[in-house]
This record gives C-alpha cells, sequence and structure tokens, in this order.
C-alpha cells in the first residue's frame, strides 16, 4: 500500500471512529508501527489530523470544513451576520459560502485546502469541504447537493469533462466555478482557474541538473495524471533549448496507471536502470516523489549511487525530504493556490463585472543531496 493509500485510509478511520491507536491500524494494514506513526507526522503537519499519545484524532478546528457536502440551511442563518471588515455577503444577509471539492485529502490537496480555509477565514466566507477520490460521478453530485443547498460559488479540482462541445459539466451548475489545479478543456471555455506552472518547474529540475554537469536527462512520471502533461511539455523545451548535445540523450519513461508488481511498471523501473548502468542516463526527473524514491531503493539494489551514478530530482515535494536520502525536488505551491483560488472567487461574486483571470503560480526547486554537484 502506498504512502497516500495509507493516509486516507487513516484519514476516513479517525473521521469514522473520532481517534485512533497507531499500534491498532498498524496491525490491520500489516505495516509497522513506525510506518503509521510518520503517516500521522505528515497529516498532521498539514493540520488533518491532531497527533495525541499512542495515536491521533481530529483536530478541534476540522468541523468547520469537513468532507460533507451539505450547508444546512440552518447554519446559514445562525451565520448570517457578515463578519466585521469582511466586506458584502451576497445582499442576502448572510456571508458569502463556498464549496471546494479536491480529489484527496492526503496527497498533495492538504496544503490547498489549509490556504483555502485560510483565505476564507480573513474574508469572512463560509468554506465547506469534499472529496471525491478522483471520480468525475462522485464530483458531480457533490457540486450538485453543494448548489442545491446553497453554496454561492465552487472551487473545484474536476477529474475529468464530460466530453460535451464547447464546455465541461461544472459550467451548467448555475454558480461562479474557479479550478483549482486544473486547465479547461475546451479553449472556448471561459472558465477562471488558478495553479501551479508545472511546464515551468520542470524547466527549473532540468535546467538544475545542467548546472551540475548533468547532460542526458531523462524523465520518469505517471502519464496519466492531470499534471503530467505540463510537465512533459515543459521538459521537452528545456531540453530542445539545451542544444542537441543534451536533446539527443532525451528518454522518456511512462508508468502510466501501473504499479508496483504489475509487469508494465517493472519493466520501465528496470529500463531505467539499465540506462543509468549504461551511462545512457545520468539525471532524472521523476514524478510523483513515490516513484522517486521506489527508484532510488532500485539502483540501490543495483549497486549504484545517488547521486553519484544518477542524479535525482522529484516532482511534488510531497514526502521528498522524508526519503532515506533527501531527494531534490519541485515544490509547487500550494497553500498560495489555495489563498488564490479563495481570493479569485470571492472577487467574482463581490465584482461580477470584472474581467476574468486565470492564474498560474511559480513552483520552486528545493536542492536536496540526491543532486548535489
Amino acid at each position: 500500500m502506498h504512502a497516500e493509500e495509507r493516509q486516507q485510509a487513516i484519514l476516513r478511520r479517525v473521521r469514522e471512529a473520532g481517534s485512533m491507536r497507531v499500534t491498532d491500524f498498524a496491525a490491520e494494514l500489516g505495516v509497522s508501527v513506525v510506518t503509521v506513526r510518520k503517516d500521522v507526522e505528515v497529516l498532521a503537519e498539514r493540520g488533518l489530523l491532531a497527533r495525541v499519545h499512542g495515536g491521533a484524532m481530529l483536530p478541534e478546528d476540522w468541523a468547520e470544513t469537513a468532507p460533507v457536502t451539505a450547508v444546512p440551511a440552518a447554519a446559514r442563518a445562525a451565520s448570517a451576520a457578515p463578519a466585521a471588515g469582511a466586506g458584502a455577503g451576497t445582499g442576502a444577509g448572510r456571508p458569502l459560502v463556498l464549496g471546494l471539492i479536491v480529489p484527496s485529502s492526503a496527497y498533495y490537496y492538504p496544503e490547498v485546502i489549509k490556504g483555502a480555509r485560510e483565505a476564507a477565514d480573513a474574508l469572512g466566507v463560509r468554506l465547506t469541504l469534499a472529496v471525491s477520490t478522483y471520480d468525475v460521478e462522485t464530483e458531480k453530485g457533490q457540486a450538485a447537493r453543494m448548489v442545491a443547498d446553497g453554496v454561492d460559488g465552487l472551487l473545484l479540482a474536476p477529474s475529468a469533462g464530460d466530453g460535451k462541445p464547447g464546455g465541461q459539466w461544472y459550467e451548467e451548475l448555475g454558480v461562479p466555478v474557479v479550478l483549482i489545479e486544473r486547465r479547461p478543456e475546451q479553449q472556448a471555455s471561459a472558465a477562471e482557474h488558478v495553479g501551479t506552472d508545472h511546464g515551468y518547474g520542470a524547466r527549473l529540475a532540468v535546467g538544475h541538473l545542467l548546472d551540475t554537469g548533468r547532460r542526458r536527462i531523462a524523465l520518469v512520471m505517471r502519464g496519466g495524471t492531470p499534471t503530467a502533461p505540463w510537465i512533459k511539455e515543459g521538459y521537452d523545451a528545456a531540453m530542445v533549448e539545451a542544444g542537441p548535445g543534451v536533446a539527443g540523450h532525451a528518454l522518456f519513461l511512462d508508468l502510466a496507471e501501473h504499479g508496483a508488481g504489475e509487469a508494465a511498471y517493472e519493466e520501465v523501473m528496470a529500463a531505467f536502470v539499465e540506462a543509468v548502468r549504461e551511462g545512457r542516463v545520468d539525471a532524472a526527473l521523476v514524478h510523483p516523489d513515490h516513484e522517486a524514491m521506489v527508484l532510488m531503493q532500485r539502483l540501490r539494489g543495483a549497486a549504484l549511487s545517488v547521486p553519484g551514478d544518477v542524479a535525482l530530482v522529484s516532482y511534488d515535494d510531497e514526502v521528498a525530504s522524508l526519503a532515506d536520502l533527501p531527494l531534490s525536488a519541485v515544490a509547487p505551491s500550494k497553500h498560495e493556490v489555495g489563498v488564490t483560488g479563495v481570493e479569485l472567487l470571492v472577487r467574482r461574486l463581490r465584482e461580477p463585472g470584472r474581467p476574468r483571470r486565470r492564474i498560474a503560480i511559480l513552483p520552486e526547486l528545493r536542492v536536496r543531496a540526491s543532486s548535489e554537484a
């Protein structure tokens, strides 16, 4: 079970029972107590859990943004008076209510959620959260219920569109929508969005590896993720701009949706290790972090060293710093994405005539031991 799956399971257990003992849950999953404790620490750092002796429980402030889609009428009435200095609500005598739908509350999105919560508090609006687990039908149901329950606008990280010409399903909800870490599938769409410039992030990684003297730089990634096309685009552009002596050594290995133990996954991992052994690769950008950690283990098993034989830079920086040899990583500004998304939607609701916006936020590169010169 991957770290993200374990963390999702931990969150589900704590939300169902209110608390969890580390030793009990480790026995259930068949993993070490140390592994579960580390997962709890990661979740606690993101504000999703509160650590207690021997286990975890819900943080005191989680109830305000718990993963439910309903915005009960009684709750809306109870908060009818706008916060002092917060600005206008909707004109109906209550603060604005925003819905936030994300695909995961354990990987990548916790900082987005935290940023959105903080911005909502600062602006005097209410935020409700739902987690779709990357299922478009679930997202549609959650969005429809939020709208029926009276949200004024939605922040949404959709898994997919519905293929309708000229628009996507979320454009038919009847409330303003701001996409988070997504772009409209249809070029003609007028949807606003805020997200990370992942192409820039890939360029940062390639530029750093070139600066350390590497010239045979590979890209290893899960090609089916929403982030993948932009990382690939940035990688390709950076390699071409570096000249034929670098571009001629480009190597793209796609893990697609395959997992450890599957033949296609093992073939990609073996191909990468063999390319390093033969000197055809001396550096790699790897998306996401987990796969970079797996690659590092496979390289060690083949008596190849990081960064001696090959330098690694991972993409996402969720758990990269926790690797045995800390991984350099491109770190999207997830917190800022959440803050900016709320600010964009609130301004849209309060100033409906203003021009629409699409905002790209630049990630940063955090250099660690895996790619030091």
